[in-house]
């Protein structure tokens, strides 16, 4: 269940993301698949430090969210996209 959890959250932090990294970009579906991974890969770095249950399920959601973020902004860093607060 935790892994579809990370999945749709990270779709949505990719894109949301994604909209902040305005200019020349991969696009709504990249920004998404980028988010994703990031989401999958924190969420299971969470899973693999044994944090279980009811707490564990909140911090390894807020571990993918940032994991989601973090891959999709340092993705669009690397490609000379620029950050804009909107």
């Amino acid at each position: 269940m935790d892994f579809l959890v990370w999945l749709f959250i990270g779709g949505l932090v990719g894109w949301g993301t994604g909209r902040i990294l305005q200019g020349d970009g991969y696009g709504p579906f990249m920004d998404m698949a980028m988010g994703i991974g990031g989401a999958v890969a924190g969420g299971f770095l969470m899973h693999t430090a044994h944090i279980d249950g009811f707490t564990g399920s909140l911090l390894t959601t807020m571990v993918a969210v940032a994991g989601a973020v973090v891959a999709t902004i340092l993705a669009g860093l690397a490609n000379g996209r620029r950050i804009y607060a909107s």
